[in-house]
Protein backbone atom coordinates (compact mmCIF):
# COMPACT_ATOMS: atom_id res chain seq x y z
CA UNK A 1 0.00 0.00 0.00
CA UNK A 2 1.05 3.57 -0.66
CA UNK A 3 1.84 5.90 2.17
CA UNK A 4 -1.00 8.63 2.37
CA UNK A 5 1.30 11.38 3.81
CA UNK A 6 3.08 12.22 0.56
CA UNK A 7 -0.39 12.75 -1.02
CA UNK A 8 -1.44 15.56 1.42
CA UNK A 9 1.47 17.91 0.70
CA UNK A 10 0.44 18.84 -2.87
CA UNK A 11 -3.09 19.81 -1.73
CA UNK A 12 -1.63 22.13 0.95
CA UNK A 13 0.62 23.72 -1.64
CA UNK A 14 -2.33 24.27 -4.00
CA UNK A 15 -4.39 25.98 -1.24
CA UNK A 16 -1.50 28.31 -0.39
CA UNK A 17 -1.05 29.14 -4.05
CA UNK A 18 -4.79 30.05 -4.41
CA UNK A 19 -4.65 32.30 -1.38
CA UNK A 20 -1.61 34.07 -2.80
CA UNK A 21 -3.40 34.67 -6.15
CA UNK A 22 -6.50 36.08 -4.43
CA UNK A 23 -4.34 38.34 -2.27
CA UNK A 24 -2.47 39.60 -5.32
CA UNK A 25 -5.73 40.23 -7.21
CA UNK A 26 -7.20 42.11 -4.25
CA UNK A 27 -4.08 44.31 -4.03
CA UNK A 28 -4.26 44.90 -7.78
CA UNK A 29 -7.97 45.86 -7.52
CA UNK A 30 -7.24 48.32 -4.74
CA UNK A 31 -4.44 49.84 -6.79
CA UNK A 32 -6.70 50.04 -9.88
CA UNK A 33 -9.54 51.65 -7.89
CA UNK A 34 -7.15 54.16 -6.39
CA UNK A 35 -5.76 54.91 -9.82
CA UNK A 36 -9.22 55.43 -11.31
CA UNK A 37 -10.24 57.62 -8.37
CA UNK A 38 -7.15 59.77 -8.84
CA UNK A 39 -7.79 59.96 -12.57
CA UNK A 40 -11.45 60.88 -11.95
CA UNK A 41 -10.41 63.66 -9.60
CA UNK A 42 -7.80 64.92 -12.00
CA UNK A 43 -10.19 65.01 -15.01
CA UNK A 44 -12.69 67.59 -13.57
CA UNK A 45 -9.78 69.65 -12.43
CA UNK A 46 -8.39 69.57 -15.94
CA UNK A 47 -11.79 70.43 -17.42
CA UNK A 48 -12.32 73.24 -14.92
CA UNK A 49 -9.07 74.80 -15.95
CA UNK A 50 -10.15 75.09 -19.60
CA UNK A 51 -11.61 78.39 -20.85
CA UNK A 52 -14.69 78.32 -23.07
CA UNK A 53 -14.69 80.64 -26.13
CA UNK A 54 -17.74 82.94 -25.92
CA UNK A 55 -19.25 86.05 -27.48
CA UNK A 56 -20.57 88.73 -25.16
CA UNK A 57 -22.64 91.91 -25.24
CA UNK A 58 -23.46 94.66 -22.80
CA UNK A 59 -26.89 94.97 -21.17
CA UNK A 60 -27.98 98.59 -21.50
CA UNK A 61 -30.79 101.00 -20.78
CA UNK A 62 -32.45 102.63 -23.75
CA UNK A 63 -35.73 103.86 -25.14
CA UNK A 64 -37.57 101.00 -26.82
CA UNK A 65 -40.67 101.42 -28.98
CA UNK A 66 -43.65 99.28 -28.00
CA UNK A 67 -44.34 97.63 -31.35
CA UNK A 68 -46.58 94.80 -32.48
CA UNK A 69 -45.51 92.84 -35.54
CA UNK A 70 -48.16 91.22 -37.72
CA UNK A 71 -48.93 90.04 -41.23
CA UNK A 72 -51.50 92.08 -43.11
CA UNK A 73 -53.50 92.09 -46.33
CA UNK A 74 -53.87 95.15 -48.55
CA UNK A 75 -57.43 96.11 -49.47
CA UNK A 76 -59.04 98.98 -51.38
CA UNK A 77 -60.70 101.77 -49.40
CA UNK A 78 -63.69 101.42 -51.74
CA UNK A 79 -64.59 98.79 -54.30
CA UNK A 80 -67.51 98.88 -56.75
CA UNK A 81 -68.84 96.11 -58.98
CA UNK A 82 -70.39 97.86 -61.99
CA UNK A 83 -73.55 96.32 -63.49
CA UNK A 84 -75.98 97.55 -66.13
CA UNK A 85 -79.28 98.92 -64.81
CA UNK A 86 -80.96 98.41 -68.18
CA UNK A 87 -80.57 95.60 -70.67
CA UNK A 88 -79.55 95.94 -74.27
CA UNK A 89 -76.77 95.95 -76.83
CA UNK A 90 -73.44 97.49 -75.81
CA UNK A 91 -72.50 99.94 -78.56
CA UNK A 92 -69.37 101.52 -77.06
CA UNK A 93 -66.77 101.01 -74.34
CA UNK A 94 -65.07 104.31 -73.47
CA UNK A 95 -61.98 103.03 -71.61
CA UNK A 96 -59.34 100.33 -71.70
CA UNK A 97 -59.20 97.78 -68.92
CA UNK A 98 -56.77 98.83 -66.21
CA UNK A 99 -57.27 102.55 -66.84
CA UNK A 100 -57.89 104.88 -63.89
CA UNK A 101 -61.31 106.54 -64.01
CA UNK A 102 -62.97 109.28 -62.02
CA UNK A 103 -66.34 109.19 -60.30
CA UNK A 104 -69.10 109.78 -62.87
CA UNK A 105 -66.90 108.86 -65.83
CA UNK A 106 -68.87 107.25 -68.71
CA UNK A 107 -67.79 103.63 -69.05
CA UNK A 108 -70.27 101.90 -71.39
CA UNK A 109 -72.98 103.00 -73.79
CA UNK A 110 -75.99 100.72 -74.32
CA UNK A 111 -78.09 101.21 -77.47
CA UNK A 112 -80.40 104.07 -76.37
CA UNK A 113 -82.93 103.97 -79.24
CA UNK A 114 -85.52 101.66 -77.59
CA UNK A 115 -85.37 103.76 -74.44
CA UNK A 116 -85.66 107.03 -76.36
CA UNK A 117 -88.84 105.69 -77.97
CA UNK A 118 -90.25 104.62 -74.62
CA UNK A 119 -89.48 108.02 -73.12
CA UNK A 120 -91.15 109.81 -76.05
CA UNK A 121 -94.24 107.62 -75.73
CA UNK A 122 -94.47 108.25 -71.99
CA UNK A 123 -94.11 111.99 -72.55
CA UNK A 124 -96.95 111.96 -75.12
CA UNK A 125 -99.28 110.02 -72.83
CA UNK A 126 -98.49 112.44 -70.02
CA UNK A 127 -99.27 115.44 -72.22
CA UNK A 128 -102.60 113.95 -73.38
CA UNK A 129 -103.76 113.11 -69.88
CA UNK A 130 -102.79 116.53 -68.61
CA UNK A 131 -105.09 118.13 -71.17
CA UNK A 132 -107.92 115.80 -70.21
CA UNK A 133 -107.34 116.47 -66.53
CA UNK A 134 -107.42 120.22 -67.12
CA UNK A 135 -110.71 119.91 -69.07
CA UNK A 136 -112.23 117.86 -66.25
CA UNK A 137 -111.12 120.45 -63.72
CA UNK A 138 -112.77 123.30 -65.67
CA UNK A 139 -116.00 121.29 -66.07
CA UNK A 140 -116.07 120.66 -62.35
CA UNK A 141 -115.68 124.37 -61.66
CA UNK A 142 -118.64 125.20 -63.96
CA UNK A 143 -120.75 122.45 -62.43
CA UNK A 144 -120.08 123.80 -58.94
CA UNK A 145 -121.20 127.28 -60.07
CA UNK A 146 -124.37 125.91 -61.61
CA UNK A 147 -125.06 123.74 -58.57
CA UNK A 148 -124.97 126.85 -56.43
CA UNK A 149 -127.92 128.15 -58.54
CA UNK A 150 -129.56 124.71 -58.41
CA UNK A 151 -129.19 124.20 -62.18
CA UNK A 152 -127.16 120.96 -61.69
CA UNK A 153 -128.18 118.00 -59.58
CA UNK A 154 -126.03 116.68 -56.78
CA UNK A 155 -125.45 113.38 -58.62
CA UNK A 156 -124.11 115.18 -61.66
CA UNK A 157 -121.86 117.33 -59.50
CA UNK A 158 -120.42 114.27 -57.75
CA UNK A 159 -119.76 112.65 -61.12
CA UNK A 160 -117.84 115.71 -62.30
CA UNK A 161 -115.74 115.61 -59.14
CA UNK A 162 -114.98 111.92 -59.60
CA UNK A 163 -113.93 112.44 -63.23
CA UNK A 164 -111.63 115.31 -62.34
CA UNK A 165 -110.03 113.34 -59.50
CA UNK A 166 -109.49 110.25 -61.66
CA UNK A 167 -107.85 112.23 -64.42
CA UNK A 168 -105.61 114.05 -61.92
CA UNK A 169 -104.47 110.68 -60.58
CA UNK A 170 -103.85 109.48 -64.13
CA UNK A 171 -101.61 112.48 -64.72
CA UNK A 172 -99.58 111.64 -61.63
CA UNK A 173 -99.16 108.03 -62.83
CA UNK A 174 -98.19 109.22 -66.27
CA UNK A 175 -95.64 111.56 -64.76
CA UNK A 176 -94.08 108.69 -62.81
CA UNK A 177 -93.99 106.51 -65.95
CA UNK A 178 -92.31 109.31 -67.86
CA UNK A 179 -89.71 109.78 -65.10
CA UNK A 180 -88.99 106.03 -65.14
CA UNK A 181 -88.58 106.05 -68.92
CA UNK A 182 -86.27 109.06 -68.70
CA UNK A 183 -84.23 107.32 -66.00
CA UNK A 184 -83.89 104.19 -68.13
CA UNK A 185 -82.73 106.35 -70.99
CA UNK A 186 -80.07 108.00 -68.83
CA UNK A 187 -78.94 104.57 -67.60
CA UNK A 188 -78.02 103.55 -71.12
CA UNK A 189 -74.76 105.36 -70.31
CA UNK A 190 -73.13 103.35 -67.53
CA UNK A 191 -71.02 105.63 -65.30
CA UNK A 192 -68.36 104.93 -62.68
CA UNK A 193 -69.88 105.14 -59.17
CA UNK A 194 -66.44 105.81 -57.61
CA UNK A 195 -63.03 106.90 -58.78
CA UNK A 196 -60.29 104.30 -58.95
CA UNK A 197 -58.54 101.73 -61.09
CA UNK A 198 -60.54 99.48 -63.38
CA UNK A 199 -60.10 95.74 -63.54
CA UNK A 200 -60.56 93.32 -66.41
CA UNK A 201 -63.42 93.88 -68.85
CA UNK A 202 -66.22 91.34 -68.90
CA UNK A 203 -68.09 92.78 -71.92
CA UNK A 204 -67.18 94.48 -75.18
CA UNK A 205 -68.97 96.39 -77.91
CA UNK A 206 -71.55 94.11 -79.53
CA UNK A 207 -72.32 92.12 -76.38
CA UNK A 208 -75.84 92.05 -74.98
CA UNK A 209 -76.17 92.71 -71.25
CA UNK A 210 -79.04 92.13 -68.87
CA UNK A 211 -80.32 94.59 -66.31
CA UNK A 212 -79.02 94.23 -62.72
CA UNK A 213 -77.21 90.96 -63.47
CA UNK A 214 -74.91 90.67 -60.44
CA UNK A 215 -73.57 87.32 -61.63
CA UNK A 216 -71.94 88.94 -64.65
CA UNK A 217 -70.61 92.41 -63.70
CA UNK A 218 -69.29 94.64 -66.46
CA UNK A 219 -66.13 95.71 -64.61
CA UNK A 220 -64.80 96.20 -61.07
CA UNK A 221 -63.33 99.48 -59.83
CA UNK A 222 -61.06 99.71 -56.78
CA UNK A 223 -59.93 102.90 -55.08
CA UNK A 224 -56.24 102.49 -54.22
CA UNK A 225 -55.31 106.06 -53.24
CA UNK A 226 -55.50 106.09 -50.29
CA UNK A 227 -55.38 102.39 -49.49
CA UNK A 228 -55.87 100.25 -46.39
CA UNK A 229 -54.11 97.30 -44.78
CA UNK A 230 -56.07 94.90 -42.56
CA UNK A 231 -54.30 92.92 -39.83
CA UNK A 232 -55.03 91.35 -36.46
CA UNK A 233 -53.53 91.51 -32.98
CA UNK A 234 -54.13 89.21 -30.03
CA UNK A 235 -56.63 90.08 -27.36
CA UNK A 236 -53.71 90.47 -24.91
CA UNK A 237 -52.81 93.68 -26.78
CA UNK A 238 -56.35 95.06 -26.63
CA UNK A 239 -55.74 97.38 -23.65
CA UNK A 240 -52.66 98.98 -25.24
CA UNK A 241 -54.37 99.37 -28.61
CA UNK A 242 -57.46 101.05 -27.11
CA UNK A 243 -55.55 103.37 -24.79
CA UNK A 244 -56.54 107.02 -25.53
CA UNK A 245 -53.88 108.99 -27.41
CA UNK A 246 -53.74 112.52 -28.83
CA UNK A 247 -52.77 111.14 -32.26
CA UNK A 248 -53.57 107.81 -33.96
CA UNK A 249 -50.77 105.23 -33.52
CA UNK A 250 -48.25 105.02 -36.32
CA UNK A 251 -48.23 101.98 -38.59
CA UNK A 252 -45.35 100.93 -40.84
CA UNK A 253 -45.77 98.61 -43.81
CA UNK A 254 -43.12 96.58 -45.68
CA UNK A 255 -44.07 94.81 -48.89
CA UNK A 256 -41.93 91.66 -48.42
CA UNK A 257 -39.78 89.87 -45.87
CA UNK A 258 -36.62 91.03 -47.61
CA UNK A 259 -37.82 94.61 -48.11
CA UNK A 260 -36.09 97.16 -45.87
CA UNK A 261 -38.28 100.06 -47.06
CA UNK A 262 -41.09 100.80 -44.61
CA UNK A 263 -44.10 102.88 -45.72
CA UNK A 264 -45.66 104.98 -42.98
CA UNK A 265 -49.38 105.28 -42.32
CA UNK A 266 -51.82 105.62 -39.43
CA UNK A 267 -54.26 103.39 -37.59
CA UNK A 268 -57.70 104.09 -39.06
CA UNK A 269 -60.01 101.38 -37.71
CA UNK A 270 -60.41 99.18 -34.61
CA UNK A 271 -63.12 96.53 -34.74
CA UNK A 272 -65.87 96.65 -32.13
CA UNK A 273 -65.41 93.03 -30.96
CA UNK A 274 -62.77 90.34 -30.52
CA UNK A 275 -63.18 87.33 -32.79
CA UNK A 276 -64.37 84.54 -30.47
CA UNK A 277 -62.94 81.79 -32.65
CA UNK A 278 -59.37 83.13 -32.92
CA UNK A 279 -59.14 85.53 -29.96
CA UNK A 280 -57.87 88.30 -32.25
CA UNK A 281 -58.91 91.89 -32.90
CA UNK A 282 -59.17 93.28 -36.44
CA UNK A 283 -57.38 96.56 -37.17
CA UNK A 284 -56.95 98.59 -40.35
CA UNK A 285 -54.22 101.04 -41.28
CA UNK A 286 -54.58 103.73 -43.93
CA UNK A 287 -51.74 104.92 -46.19
CA UNK A 288 -51.66 107.58 -48.95
CA UNK A 289 -50.13 105.13 -51.49
CA UNK A 290 -49.30 108.00 -53.83
CA UNK A 291 -46.79 105.92 -55.79
CA UNK A 292 -49.11 102.90 -56.01
CA UNK A 293 -46.60 100.65 -54.26
CA UNK A 294 -49.34 98.75 -52.41
CA UNK A 295 -51.87 96.66 -54.34
CA UNK A 296 -55.17 95.11 -53.19
CA UNK A 297 -54.77 91.48 -52.14
CA UNK A 298 -51.04 91.84 -51.43
CA UNK A 299 -49.56 90.30 -48.24
CA UNK A 300 -47.37 92.70 -46.27
CA UNK A 301 -45.47 93.00 -42.99
CA UNK A 302 -47.01 95.34 -40.43
CA UNK A 303 -45.51 97.16 -37.45
CA UNK A 304 -47.92 98.92 -35.13
CA UNK A 305 -45.99 101.40 -32.94
CA UNK A 306 -48.03 102.30 -29.86
CA UNK A 307 -45.59 104.24 -27.64
CA UNK A 308 -41.95 104.62 -26.55
CA UNK A 309 -40.82 102.80 -23.38
CA UNK A 310 -37.98 104.82 -21.90
CA UNK A 311 -35.30 103.43 -19.57
CA UNK A 312 -35.85 99.78 -20.52
CA UNK A 313 -33.08 97.22 -19.82
CA UNK A 314 -32.33 95.36 -23.05
CA UNK A 315 -30.03 92.51 -24.09
CA UNK A 316 -29.65 90.77 -27.43
CA UNK A 317 -32.29 88.08 -27.80
CA UNK A 318 -29.49 85.60 -28.57
CA UNK A 319 -28.37 85.95 -24.93
CA UNK A 320 -31.66 84.55 -23.59
CA UNK A 321 -32.08 80.77 -23.39
CA UNK A 322 -35.07 78.82 -22.16
CA UNK A 323 -35.34 75.81 -19.89
CA UNK A 324 -38.37 73.92 -18.64
CA UNK A 325 -38.53 76.16 -15.59
CA UNK A 326 -37.59 79.64 -16.78
CA UNK A 327 -35.65 81.80 -19.19
CA UNK A 328 -32.03 82.42 -18.23
CA UNK A 329 -28.86 84.25 -19.22
CA UNK A 330 -25.17 83.70 -18.51
CA UNK A 331 -23.61 86.81 -16.98
CA UNK A 332 -19.84 87.29 -17.15
CA UNK A 333 -18.14 88.57 -13.99
CA UNK A 334 -14.96 90.73 -13.89
CA UNK A 335 -12.81 87.61 -13.22
CA UNK A 336 -14.22 86.08 -16.49
CA UNK A 337 -16.24 83.42 -14.65
CA UNK A 338 -19.88 83.10 -15.68
CA UNK A 339 -23.00 83.04 -13.55
CA UNK A 340 -26.39 81.63 -14.54
CA UNK A 341 -29.25 84.10 -13.94
CA UNK A 342 -32.96 83.45 -14.26
CA UNK A 343 -34.53 86.38 -16.12
CA UNK A 344 -38.01 87.66 -16.83
CA UNK A 345 -38.47 88.75 -20.44
CA UNK A 346 -41.10 91.46 -20.72
CA UNK A 347 -41.22 91.43 -24.51
CA UNK A 348 -39.07 91.11 -27.61
CA UNK A 349 -38.37 94.08 -29.87
CA UNK A 350 -36.70 93.16 -33.16
CA UNK A 351 -33.41 91.44 -32.12
CA UNK A 352 -33.49 92.76 -28.54
CA UNK A 353 -35.23 91.39 -25.44
CA UNK A 354 -36.61 93.77 -22.84
CA UNK A 355 -35.65 92.36 -19.41
CA UNK A 356 -37.98 93.03 -16.49
CA UNK A 357 -35.72 91.35 -13.87
CA UNK A 358 -32.60 89.21 -13.55
CA UNK A 359 -30.05 91.38 -15.38
CA UNK A 360 -29.18 95.04 -14.80
CA UNK A 361 -27.77 97.59 -17.20
CA UNK A 362 -23.98 97.51 -17.41
CA UNK A 363 -23.60 93.75 -16.91
CA UNK A 364 -22.03 91.60 -19.59
CA UNK A 365 -24.13 88.75 -21.01
CA UNK A 366 -23.05 85.81 -23.14
CA UNK A 367 -24.64 85.79 -26.61
CA UNK A 368 -22.87 82.75 -28.10
CA UNK A 369 -21.23 79.65 -26.60
CA UNK A 370 -23.81 79.05 -23.86
CA UNK A 371 -24.12 75.34 -24.66
CA UNK A 372 -20.55 74.71 -23.48
CA UNK A 373 -20.91 76.75 -20.29
CA UNK A 374 -21.79 75.76 -16.75
CA UNK A 375 -22.05 77.98 -13.66
CA UNK A 376 -18.59 79.00 -12.50
CA UNK A 377 -16.86 78.21 -15.79
CA UNK A 378 -14.32 80.64 -17.17
CA UNK A 379 -14.82 82.19 -20.56
CA UNK A 380 -12.50 83.69 -23.12
CA UNK A 381 -14.08 86.36 -25.29
CA UNK A 382 -13.37 85.76 -28.95
CA UNK A 383 -15.47 88.73 -30.12
CA UNK A 384 -17.75 91.23 -28.46
CA UNK A 385 -20.58 93.59 -29.26
CA UNK A 386 -20.94 96.49 -26.87
CA UNK A 387 -18.64 94.95 -24.22
CA UNK A 388 -15.87 96.93 -22.46
CA UNK A 389 -12.52 96.75 -24.20
CA UNK A 390 -10.89 95.21 -21.16
CA UNK A 391 -13.09 92.17 -21.43
CA UNK A 392 -12.16 91.43 -25.02
CA UNK A 393 -8.43 91.24 -24.39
Amino acid sequence: MLDPKPMRAPRVVRRRHARTVLRDLSLAGVSLTAGLSLAGCAEPAARGAQRVPIVVALAEKRSVPYEIDATGTVEAVQSATVTAQVGGLVTRVTFREGDPVGAGHALFVIDPRPFEAAETRAAAVLARDRVQAETARLELRRAEALAAQQFVSDDELQQKRADAGALAATVRADSAAHSSAALDLSNTTVRAPIGGKTGSLAVHAGDVVRANDTTAPLVTIKQIQPIRVRFTVTQADLAEVRRPRPQPPRVEIARAESDSLWIEGKLAFIDNAVDEASGTLLLKAELPNRDGALWPGQFVRVRLRLYEQSGATVVPTAAVSNSQRAAYCYVMKPDTTVELRNVTVQRVWRDMSVIASGVTAGEIVVTDGQLRLSPGAKGVVRSAAGAPEAVTR
